[in-house]
């Protein structure tokens, strides 16, 4: 890393960033999920679609990418996701997407990974898309939304899936979205400032109440956007919460919120890190930039306001990743 004086070398200093990243939060929009569910998309965001979702390619992304030092960037699709209403509707999309990604990451080797898409609420489709996701595409690991059809991810129908995936020992990352109940709770004001990153903590909550969790031991979980309002409320989650948690969580609330993963997209501030660091050691902790929703260039710069040792900066940027996700060539 380039250092200006003897003190920014054990300092991020105020423009330090690792020399080459890793991106475990970066998104895909594949010509044809844009075509068939334009109208559901801009219906998801108050009406409007913002030019990122209408002027992404890949190769603006690897332009993007190139700039900013990110090797390697893991694949997922935002929130809508491809649940509309239709079971086979929905494992068709979920099928092309991740056929669309592999495909990225085959044409461009060591440039893409792959969180593959699932068509959940349908559990049967879902438990046929992780097999085909794992052992035809190789997939990096799974992207879930934090809800479905307004049934969070430790809602008893999904059980199958989660049995599935923690069987097979896998890495999930946790995109957020708004649930239908939240979507016109405050009119005029967009869902992605407040319920946005709190149904990241809806997500987590219903994990913990239903003892997905703990049940699921060998799940890696990735959280989004430094956890959303999650590392904030632990405090309350543990203080109120209901007596049958003892029984679902017995290792305790802290505990399970340790094993989680946290990734940094739009969290460039110091309080959402300070928060964070508190909750979890610098090895649970990811660059991601929620690209192309937002600049790559914010997460980017982000890490400098955060006054990290180089050691740490490289860790979030590089090291981490690749320890949680050995099976990525950005190391080639």
């Amino acid at each position: 890393m380039a250092t200006s004086t003897k003190t920014d070398s054990k300092r991020g200093g105020a423009h330090a960033a690792p020399q080459r990243l890793i991106d475990v939060h970066h998104h895909i929009i594949p010509p044809f999920y844009l075509a068939e569910n334009r109208e559901r998309i801009a219906g998801s965001r108050g009406g409007a679609i913002t030019p990122a979702w209408l002027e992404w390619t890949p190769e603006k992304a690897l332009i993007a990418m190139d700039e900013h030092s990110v090797a390697t960037a893991v694949l997922s699709l935002s929130s809508p996701g491809v649940w509309f209403g239709n079971a086979e509707q929905a494992r068709n999309t979920s099928r092309r997407s991740n056929e669309y990604g592999a495909e990225l990451g085959r044409k461009h080797p060591g440039r893409f990974g792959l969180f593959a898409t699932l068509p959940l609420p349908d559990a049967d489709g879902s438990l046929r898309e992780i097999e085909h996701a794992f052992e035809v595409l190789k997939a990096d690991g799974i992207g879930l939304l934090t809800c479905y059809a307004d049934k969070w991810l430790g809602d008893p129908s999904y059980e199958p899936v989660f049995e599935e995936l923690d069987r097979r020992k896998a890495v999930v990352f946790v995109h957020p979205t708004t649930p239908t109940c939240c979507q016109t709770l405050m009119p005029g004001v967009a869902t992605v400032v407040a319920e946005v990153p709190q149904d990241t903590t809806r997500a987590v909550i219903s994990m913990l109440y239903s003892g997905t969790l703990a049940r699921c031991k060998n799940i890696r979980f990735i959280l989004s956007h430094a956890g959303g309002t999650l590392p904030v409320i632990a405090g309350r989650i543990v203080n109120y919460a209901p007596p049958l948690l003892a029984k679902n969580a017995p290792q305790g609330v802290e505990h399970e919120l340790k094993r989680f993963y946290y990734d940094l997209a739009i969290s460039g501030n110091r309080p959402a890190f300070a928060a964070l660091a508190r909750l979890v050691p610098m090895s649970q902790i990811l660059f991601g930039s929620d690209h192309p929703y937002r600049p790559l260039v914010e997460s980017v710069e982000g890490m400098s306001n955060f006054n990290l040792s180089a050691a740490d900066l490289r860790a979030i940027g590089w090291y981490n990743a690749l320890a949680l996700l050995p099976t990525l060539e950005a190391v080639r």
